[in-house]
């Protein structure tokens, strides 16, 4: 299968992703931008985005990117910093590069951005089975 068709099906079957308003905008081999807007739900009690919105955002660009390769692939270990806030009506960007690919693990960069802003910082690590989504 191809990057774009991995990255679709994928999205086909992630309701967490769908109900994120998450647009696939870019995806080629070890990379995917992702966009969204930031929604009312989303706020907590300081009126601003709730940081579990930008981890999920960067979450769903890391899977995207690391199932490209054809072979499935689930994180192991990720963690983000937070820059800046975010508030209702933001639309925001993560973007995932492949910083290190290995026979069983890759290692991938997200940058969250709103325009040319960097408000968080994502690092993530999959793991990469030994089943192929051609088999899928």
């Amino acid at each position: 299968m191809n990057p774009k068709d991995i990255v679709a099906k994928m999205y086909d079957n992630d309701p967490f992703s769908q109900w994120l308003g998450v647009e696939v905008e870019h995806v080629d081999v070890g990379t995917c931008t992702l966009s969204m807007t930031i929604r009312k739900e989303m706020l907590n009690g300081f009126n601003i985005a709730h940081g579990g919105i930008t981890y999920s955002l960067a979450d769903s660009a890391l899977a995207f990117a690391a199932n490209t390769h054809g072979k499935q692939s689930v994180s192991i270990d990720t963690s983000i910093n937070h820059t800046e806030s975010l508030r209702e009506g933001d639309k925001i960007k993560a973007v995932a590069t492949e910083e290190s690919l290995k026979n069983k693990f890759g290692f991938y960069k997200i940058e969250i951005k709103k325009g040319d802003t960097i408000v968080a910082l994502f690092k993530g690590t999959v793991y990469r089975t030994s089943k192929n989504w051609e088999n899928e």
